[in-house]
């Protein structure tokens, strides 16, 4: 039974969408996912009718001039940085400047005077935005490590080059910008800081950075150093950097790459036309691997993309929509991955299973790395974040390892990943990172190159796909049913959502089932989660805002199927709209 106390939550619409299918099965929208309204082209290749217009989102870069006073149009850093788009005068180049200004400004304060490891995927505004920021940071003065002709750089080799380069220092540290939005459409863009700590920025440098830039907006980029681009290229401070040489010669401390070699197996990759498209063919001739690149394309308007799920291009790794085109050759290969444009996420293609969803695929993975990394210290634990899959628990927990539960955000996992205290780190949007086989820091951000050959070596030292390992984890652990999804949320509600305790709902039962927890911090680091999650002995759900779109996501779990599953939602439901409902309009 759920009680909801007068204190707590807006109306909204029954309209959802779901976010992550159920056993990576069809996607569907409509109340509780009734019925329905997957768009036409999903799964399809891409009409010309939908491709962004990348003349106009570049005239829209320089051009436009965003009004400070439009919360839309202001700095905002969600949990992967500043994200937006030219076409809504959300990332422009006046945005760039006065992020790239504050940073100058933060390193100074907080006497971070080493090199600016400067990174780049490959959508259209990236570029823009690179080269903004270097007028910006050659004017302040700032070393800037900038790739070798030029080319793009996946985000965890930018966050291996900071780790390396500050190794053994303790004054002169580096740090780092990545120009990605991610897997996100082609006109987005984004731009995200990396500490010397190598990872996403903690919410006390990202909050002190957006008020900065927002001042900065405000007063007209009052204050702004910057040189014209080509004198920034010359500037002494602007250096060359070989991002792909270091990284690739440096994968055989993280993964076992003689067994890769040795079991002959025939890869297949996809890199979506994303950074790391010179990496494969480098780490393939380097490691002696049978790879074939399936698709070598690349083009700002990602034309070459299946369809995703709602007739938008998004170059999602998760999606059995727009990994259509690597599945249909999932036959060909002994196993295929393919990873987004700046190569923080993984999608593991196997023959037993296809697309394999990426809350089973971390689960594999943590089985596999606590068998077989005998260096790893007993102490070692598990990090995952609170929305990700409980099937993770329930291995942890028969490998007799430690579980470390945090907020949505890889940022929760840095100090783990820098100290060695956690070996292995996921989140259920495809993201995880670990640790070197000697047990040491390989990165401190998303590493999705990393996670694709470790399916690779799952495969040739067990000799089953990750498909198949996960298959006999459910005989033994269960199997459970997954589903994410989203409705639209105001900014009132949003708020509320944000600042929910255990006492503002009252819950003694979900589903049949008795309530064991209620959490609205995360039980490894106490952190807030944004949000709150309820817990019983085969299920959960959790709801939280989104750090990047205007909608709450709704996660739930249940290891009694199906039709268990539908009883929570409709019971989480029915609370959050309750809740929401008390939220001002």
């Amino acid at each position: 039974m759920l009680i909801l106390t007068p204190g707590a939550l807006n109306g909204m619409e029954n309209a959802i969408e779901v976010a992550c299918p159920l056993a990576c099965g069809t996607r569907r929208s409509g109340y509780l996912g009734a019925a329905v309204n997957l768009s036409p082209l999903a799964g399809k290749p891409a009409d010309a009718s939908i491709l962004v217009n990348v003349p106009r989102l570049m005239t829209g870069y320089y051009v436009a001039r965003p009004n400070p006073h439009v919360p839309e149009q202001r700095v905002v850093f969600g949990t992967s940085g500043h994200r937006g788009s030219s076409f809504r005068t959300s990332f422009n180049e006046w945005h760039i400047l006065a992020i790239t200004q504050a940073i100058c400004l933060y390193r100074k304060r907080h006497e971070i005077d080493g090199p600016l490891f400067l990174g780049m995927d490959t959508h259209a505004l990236s570029a823009a935005a690179s080269a903004s920021a270097l007028e910006v940071l050659a004017a302040n003065e700032v070393e800037v490590m900038l790739p070798e002709s030029g080319d793009y750089t996946p985000t965890p080799a930018v966050s291996h080059a900071i780790i390396t380069y500050n190794r053994g220092r303790q004054t002169g540290l580096a740090d780092g910008i990545v120009v990605t939005p991610s897997h996100n459409p082609p006109e987005d863009g984004g731009f995200k800081y990396n500490p010397p700590h190598g990872g996403p920025a903690e919410s006390g440098a990202t909050a002190a950075i957006e008020a900065e830039a927002n001042r900065l907006l405000r007063e007209g980029l009052d204050g702004l150093k910057r040189i014209p681009f080509e004198r920034a290229l010359r500037a002494p401070t602007t250096r060359a950097y070989d991002y792909l040489g270091a990284y690739v010669a440096d994968l055989g401390s993280v993964l076992d790459m003689d067994a890769i070699r040795g079991a002959g197996l025939k890869l297949g990759v996809d890199p979506l036309g994303g950074a790391g498209l010179r990496y494969w063919p480098r780490i393939a001739e380097r490691y002696g691997l049978d790879l074939t690149i399936v698709n070598d394309a690349v083009d700002p308007a990602f034309r070459f993309m299946s369809v995703d799920w709602d007739g938008k291009l998004r170059m999602d790794p998760s999606s059995p929509y727009a990994m259509r085109g690597l599945i249909t050759l999932k036959d060909k290969f002994d196993i295929a991955f393919a990873c987004d444009p700046d190569h923080d996420r993984h999608g593991i293609v196997t023959r037993s299973a296809g697309l394999l969803p990426s809350n089973h695929y971390l689960a594999v993975a943590i089985h596999h790395l606590f068998t077989n990394r005998r260096e790893w210290r007993e102490d070692v634990g598990v990090g995952k974040t609170v929305v990700s899959s409980s099937m993770i628990d329930r291995v942890t927990a028969r490998l007799g390892r430690r579980l470390h539960e945090v907020p949505v955000g890889f940022k929760w996992f840095v100090d783990g990943l820098l100290s060695g205290r956690l070996g292995f780190v996921g989140e259920e949007s495809a993201g995880a990172s670990f640790l070197r086989r000697n047990g040491t820091v390989w990165t401190t951000d998303k590493d999705g190159i990393i996670a694709c050959l470790l399916s690779a070596e799952i495969t040739a030292r067990g000799g089953r796909d990750p498909g198949e390992v996960y298959r006999e984890l459910t005989r033994d652990l269960g199997n459970p049913v997954y589903e994410r999804i989203e409705a639209p949320l105001a900014p009132a509600q949003r708020a509320m959502l944000q600042q929910l305790s255990p006492d503002d709902v009252r819950v003694t039962d979900l589903a049949g089932e008795q309530v064991r927890q209620v959490l609205t911090a995360a039980p490894g680091d106490g952190n807030p989660l944004g949000g709150i999650k309820v817990v019983t002995a085969n299920a959960w759900f959790a709801v939280r805002p989104s750090g990047t779109e205007d909608v709450y996501k709704l996660y739930a779990e249940s290891f009694r199927g199906t039709d268990h599953l539908r009883r929570i939602q409709e019971e989480a439901q029915a609370l959050v709209t309750r809740t929401l409902a008390r939220a001002p309009s």
